[in-house]
């Protein structure tokens, strides 16, 4: 009751401030303290009943120039607070204004747009966001509002449209923003089986943002997908350069192509790999390739020299995994060593993969969007805290192109 109390009462008087300008006018009008509807405003209100009180108020004060700032925080306000039909009439009764200047009715499409976005109509907002540009108002506004639409309405063409007008509008840069639609319309493209579209939106990905990785991704599986075994492995190299923390999305595949096409050992280049790029994820990788090949005694001591510095849960639970079998048969210990392997285990499984860069929401999975705050590339794969004040050791040397 009391945050309503607070915001209320600036709205009463305005609106007594308006019903006692009208009476001064020597018109004849009662003033606000024999107004009967807005002592029933105020009754309303301290009874706890904002809803038909705020009703009251507004139809007290009548809509122009000088009121009109009122109405529109008050749309807002209902708004923010999740009431958006009530917002909707609100700022509907203020476009509908004849009286209004142009500004004042501009920023009342604005809102409107808002609310209807809100409420998930987005045909009615962009409607209009399209007005506010024919009216040459708000027109940043407008644009980004549209663009917002279009994302939510997976219309990335349209998307591409309003990114070159915001730029063209305000010089600014809008091209990550840009390639990510073209990947989004690439991805689109190879669901339908036209390759050479797919090739084309990332070929101007690049263009639009030359450290896209999202588009170095897609053409090394596009390669892969085609048998170029050499293209797949120089791209993942590329991918490497640009983000090393991006190798879990196409690591299995990388070791795939290896395995087939017989270029390069897989243990020796994921070695290389490694030391020029290190990253969790290649390193549980190697660890299964050294196990297979040179045994448990290998993957033990590469797994104590990568978590040496970082907190990997994920390398430690595998290092306990693999030390298993070297414990004796005493049962305390072999208690002590499983409660540890599962503690290890359980804050594996709660710890998130993924966090925003912008607004520190955290996923499972790779988003390229963040869903929270809408950033596009975002959001990366979360890397292990260095331990005290060791941080894990740099790496040594730049991978060599493949050969």
């Amino acid at each position: 009751m009391s945050e309503w109390l607070f915001l209320l009462l600036p709205v009463a008087a305005v609106s007594g401030w308006w019903v006692a300008k009208r009476g001064d006018g020597g018109q004849g009008v009662p003033g606000p303290t024999s107004d009967p509807a807005f002592f029933r405003g105020l009754n309303y209100l301290l009874d706890e009943q904002p809803d038909k009180a705020i009703d009251i108020f507004v139809k007290l004060a009548e809509v122009n120039d000088e009121t009109a700032e009122v109405h529109l925080a008050l749309g807002s306000l209902f708004r923010r607070r999740g009431e958006v039909d009530r917002a909707i009439r609100i700022h509907q009764n203020l476009v509908s204004r004849p009286n209004l200047s142009k500004e004042e009715r501009g920023y009342a499409l604005f809102e409107l747009g808002q609310d209807y976005m809100r409420a998930g109509l987005f045909d009615r907002a962009e409607r209009m966001f399209r007005e506010l540009m024919e009216m040459q108002l708000h027109r940043k506004r407008a644009l980004e509002g549209l663009r917002e639409i279009y994302q939510q309405e997976k219309d990335w063409a349209r998307c591409l449209e309003v990114a070159e007008q915001l730029w063209l509008l305000t010089g600014e840069s809008v091209g990550a923003e840009s390639a990510q639609y073209h990947c989004e319309l690439a991805e689109e493209s190879l669901k339908a089986g036209n390759g050479q579209q797919a090739a084309t939106h990332l070929s101007r990905a690049q263009a639009m943002d030359s450290d896209c990785i999202r588009a170095t991704m897609l053409q090394a599986r596009m390669a892969m997908s085609r048998g170029d075994s050499r293209a797949t492995v120089a791209l993942y190299h590329r991918l490497a350069r640009q983000g090393s923390q991006f190798q879990p999305e196409i690591l299995s595949e990388l070791v795939d192509t290896y395995r087939r096409s017989g270029l390069e050992d897989e243990l020796s280049e994921l070695k290389r790999l490694y030391r020029a790029y290190p990253s969790p994820a290649l390193a549980m990788t190697l660890t299964d390739v050294i196990l297979d090949r040179e045994g448990n005694e290998a993957a033990i001591a590469f797994l104590i020299e990568h978590i040496t510095g970082q907190a990997d849960l994920a390398g430690l639970e595998r290092l306990l995994e693999l030390y298993g079998p070297k414990l004796t048969d005493d049962a305390q210990t072999r208690a002590a060593f499983d409660a540890t392997l599962a503690v290890v285990g359980h804050l594996r499984s709660r710890q998130p993969d993924h966090q925003c860069e912008h607004c520190g929401f955290v996923a499972r999975r790779l988003h390229w969007q963040c869903p929270s705050c809408k950033y596009w590339g975002s959001i990366k794969p979360i890397q292990p805290e260095p331990i005290g004040n060791r941080a894990p050791a740099p790496p040594t040397a730049a991978l060599p192109e493949p050969h």
